[in-house]
């Protein structure tokens, strides 16, 4: 044998090769000699059983198991449960093992917000067959929530996750789910700069007034415990990294890169050890490799819990909702601010648009998105908002029952009662947040929009069917969310392509109805893969980064 020898290590023992060059030469294999030993058969089952256990160690050493993930063939069930415990992701990985996991860490089987069953209605015979068709959910395909991450990110973490020189801060705006999308990204970047991450800021909102902190909306420490193996979290900048004045980033391109972030910020971050970032919606590209693919869809649903108290009063409205049989979540975006910002008509009539002009000449960098466009083009172009009275010609022509019960998520609508009354008349059986609490369930919230739309998360997420009004963040995050916990049923209104079925009197009802089910045929929650069109949000779009098929 040559002068030096190398040693095999890992984490339990450290054997070299001359310790099996002595178990060969007392095995019943190696040559004979003339005076055996009366031992010879002990000393070769030890050998043997020795070198199984070095065996076994080696395979659990280099066997690539996934820290923190859900790998796809725990997802699926391998047989019948009732419908309560297929609602739960944490019963349909009952066979996930628990030797794959760090018991430090917590299982994403039980970390995920997930709705109430969806309510089966096949079998009631005083619902026509156009309704069960409505209420039908899709087939999911089989797809289930898939998130193990690659070895070498697995590697990385157990670096990242300690780093305590470089601090991320970062102040996100905007409401509920502008501020959970800036605060996904944030973790993403904190990663791909490895940096610990600050608890992200909250902007107190100038149109709503919104003065809560992260921990008023979310669990921080659940935050913090589900994203442990990713990123280091911290609730404050240590006192050696406070500086007197610190520039804050906020000129960030729209859809940058991995790359652009490390050359534009990592030599500022590693010298100076703080980086200060704002104004991160849609500054991260939709298209990153699929490890923060993976990453974002692991804070998204994983790790953005809602606080308890909100989570238990958003429980208790969804059950109320629940509890009298399926139900209907409609996001309707009437609020002043969205007509203010969208630029388009309130279709209340000319006082209340009145009302709107004004606001918008006072505020003319509240109109968002393509501002030389007329009011009509905006309309035709599906940058408006449906109205109540379309929302109920939509419902109606996609075979809603009339006595569906409907829950209205989002702010007071500009125009209070007047505005909601033709989907009252269509559909009498409309209940809201409001309506729904006891007495003094909402006082506290009362002044806190974040919360109070968090409260509509939670009661939309459990809906059997979901319908927004308008596009925007709470519509893409419903749709990916709902996707990511089984598919339940997602009709996206097909705004540019109905409008002429809309305007169009001459059309009868039964061509209508005809017409809206055709351009809604594809539109119900089935898997539909992201990476058909790259630029598609992996949170409004799980399908195949975050799920995977058994």
């Amino acid at each position: 044998m040559g002068k030096s020898t190398r040693n095999v290590k890992n984490s339990f023992i450290t054997l070299s090769p001359s310790f099996f060059t002595h178990l060969l030469s007392v095995s019943p294999f190696s040559t004979p000699n003339k005076n055996p030993s009366p031992n010879l058969s002990l000393l070769f089952f030890l050998s043997l059983s020795i070198l199984c256990t070095f065996s076994g160690i080696c395979l659990l050493t280099f066997y690539p198991i996934s820290r923190n993930s859900i790998p796809c063939s725990a997802l699926s069930p391998s047989s019948p449960l009732s419908p309560f415990l297929l609602a739960s992701l944490s019963s349909v990985l009952k066979d996930y093992s628990p030797n794959t996991r760090n018991y430090d860490e917590p299982d994403l089987s039980s970390s995920a917000m997930v709705p109430l069953p969806a309510r089966g209605v096949a079998a009631n015979p005083n619902i026509s067959a156009e309704g069960r068709d409505f209420w039908k959910q899709p087939d999911d395909e089989g797809y289930r929530p898939c998130l193990d991450f690659s070895l070498g990110y697995r590697k990385a973490s157990s670096r990242i996750s300690k780093e305590k020189r470089k601090f991320l801060v970062v102040v996100v705006s905007g409401g509920l789910n502008q501020q959970r999308n800036q605060i996904i990204d944030a973790v993403v970047i904190a990663r791909i700069l490895e940096a610990a991450l600050v608890v992200p800021v909250l902007q107190v909102n100038r149109i709503w007034g919104d003065e809560s902190e992260f921990s008023d909306i979310f669990d921080l420490e659940h935050f913090k415990k589900t994203l442990q193996a990713d990123v280091r979290i911290v609730s404050s900048l240590p006192s050696t990294h406070l500086v007197s004045k610190q520039s804050i980033e906020n000129q960030i391109p729209y859809h940058v890169s991995p790359m652009w972030i490390r050359a534009r910020f990592l030599h500022q971050l590693n010298e100076e050890g703080v980086l200060i970032l704002k104004g991160l919606d849609s500054r991260l590209s939709k298209n990153l490799p699929l490890d923060l693919q993976k990453l974002r869809c692991k804070v998204a649903f994983h790790a953005l819990r809602f606080a308890s108290p909100i989570q238990d009063i958003g429980n208790r409205i969804a059950q109320r909702m629940w509890i009298e049989g399926p139900y209907i979540a409609v996001h309707l975006r009437l609020e002043k601010d969205v007509w203010v910002r969208t630029g388009c008509l309130t279709g209340l009539g000319d006082d209340y648009d009145r009302i709107i002009a004004n606001e918008r000449d006072s505020n003319p960098d509240f109109l968002t998105d393509k501002l030389n466009i007329a009011k009509s083009a905006r309309r035709l172009a599906g940058l408006c908002p449906l109205t109540a009275l379309e929302v109920a010609r939509v419902l109606k022509g996609l075979g809603a029952p009339s006595n569906s019960r409907i829950y209205i998520a989002g702010g007071e609508p500009f125009g209070g009662k007047q505005a909601m009354q033709a989907l009252m008349d269509e559909f009498p059986n409309i209940e809201t947040k409001e309506t729904l609490a006891r007495e003094g369930e909402l006082t506290p919230y009362m002044k806190r929009c974040s919360v109070l739309a968090a409260i509509d998360y939670i009661v939309s997420l459990s809906s059997d069917v979901f319908v927004p009004s308008h596009g925007g963040n709470m519509g893409r995050a419903m749709q990916g969310h709902r996707a990511y916990v089984g598919h339940r049923k997602y009709v996206k209104p097909n705004k540019r392509m109905m409008l002429p079925l809309l305007e169009d009197e001459s059309v009868s009802e039964e061509e209508f109805r005809s017409g809206i089910k055709k351009l809604h045929k594809y539109s119900k929650g089935q898997p539909v893969l992201r990476n058909n069109k790259l630029d598609r949000d992996v949170l409004a779009y799980p399908v195949p980064e975050c799920m995977c098929k058994r």
